[in-house]
């Protein structure tokens, strides 16, 4: 076996294993209970599966130009999701969507309070 049947064997197997993990994702999109797991669902296996998709396109093509583009769609994946999920995660607590009951620890609650009495006492 040659160095490059190598590379395309491992390439073929990355992407199948992220698109697994998408495919894992998805469905967690779909089946779990609420926003929070709903966005976990979204932002974990999406993102290692599409970098596990992406460096198997990178062992097959082999080329320094594609490899630099695949570098910068990981860095925008990378920067992206956790910011998107925050965000998601924020306006879902704060729009009330979010089920109380399958919370465990409740920080953000409790700044929220906080936060609505020092607004209701300001003249």
């Amino acid at each position: 076996m040659t160095w490059q049947e190598a590379c395309d064997l491992a390439g073929a197997i990355s992407i199948l294993l992220g698109a697994v993990l998408a495919l894992v994702g998805a469905i967690g999109l779909v089946r779990l209970p609420d926003i929070f797991a709903r966005m976990h669902a979204a932002t974990k296996p999406q993102t290692l599966g599409l970098l596990l998709i992406l460096v198997g396109l990178a062992l097959n093509v082999r080329t320094w130009a594609s490899v630099a583009t695949l570098l910068i769609v990981v860095g925008a994946q990378a920067l992206t999701a956790p910011v998107t999920a925050h965000i998601l995660g924020r306006a879902g607590y704060r729009t009330g969507i979010s089920e109380d009951d399958l919370l465990h620890h409740d920080e953000l609650g409790e700044a929220y309070r906080r936060m609505e009495q020092d607004e209701g006492s300001a003249p």
